[in-house]
């Protein structure tokens, strides 16, 4: 067993997001490993569950990946939206706060943003792994 405080875990910011060929950056977006993805001492080989902390207006940008993710979010209110996978046009777009849950599929295109210009907000993403 594995049992440690969320704030002892190092956050490192997000920088680089890769979508379509273009390079886009995240805005304010920090994460902490709290179940590192790997069969490390501290890993789990099929899942990750990472922290989120998007400062005031921060963004992560359209992307997508292969592997399926659940957020759950504990503070603040995010506009979360999802894209064409052909033409990353948005498509859709929620405002979802404290309580809400948001499901990402495989490789479709997704991203965020805090709506606060004053607070920061945070949110639990657990993602599957493709493979151990």
């Amino acid at each position: 067993m594995i049992a440690i405080k969320a704030s002892d875990v190092e956050e490192t910011k997000v920088g680089a997001i890769p979508y379509k060929g273009i390079t886009s950056y995240a805005k304010d977006v920090g994460i902490r490993w709290l179940s590192k993805v790997g069969q490390d001492a501290q890993g789990a080989p099929t899942y990750g569950l990472r922290l989120f902390t998007v400062g005031p207006n921060g963004e992560i940008p359209t992307h997508n990946h292969a592997y399926e993710q659940t957020m759950y979010i504990i503070s603040g209110q995010f506009e979360c939206w999802d894209a064409d996978l052909d033409t990353g046009k948005i498509l859709d777009k929620k405002i979802c706060g404290p309580g809400d849950m948001v499901y990402i599929r495989t490789m479709e295109p997704h991203g965020m943003r805090n709506v606060s210009a004053d607070n920061s907000g945070q949110f639990l993403c657990c993602i599957c792994t493709l493979g151990t």
